[in-house]
């Protein structure tokens, strides 16, 4: 496996819990993730690969998806929010990834 796909691979392992963890703080459109997820480059993920995530998180009913229409009119849009399904989950994966985190970094170093 090269890095590329090394990378690829770790990045749609980590896509749920950021996203999790982002609607945590505030509901968001899929435009908005978009948008502060582009401050974080190396999470990657696009507008391709958001979408079906959120779709899927929707219907695992970790997160709910309501259209919200600007008081001053024009196109509304569709704001996600944690369920406590999916506040639950964001708990427990939490819990593992930071797990996961210091027991490799205990291996790797932190260089």
């Amino acid at each position: 496996m090269g890095i590329d796909s090394w990378k690829s691979q770790l990045r749609k392992g980590a896509a749920e819990l950021a996203v999790l963890g982002m609607l945590r703080e505030k509901d968001l459109s899929g435009i908005g993730l978009l948008d502060e997820l582009s401050a974080k480059p190396e999470i990657g993920l696009s507008d391709g690969s958001i979408y079906p995530l959120l779709n899927r998180l929707e219907r695992e009913g970790r997160i709910k998806g309501a259209w919200v229409t600007p008081k001053a009119g024009g196109h509304g849009q569709k704001k996600y929010s944690l369920t406590p399904k999916g506040r639950a989950a964001l708990k427990v994966m939490s819990s593992i990834w930071n797990g996961f985190k210091v027991q490799l970094t205990t291996i790797v170093g932190d260089e």
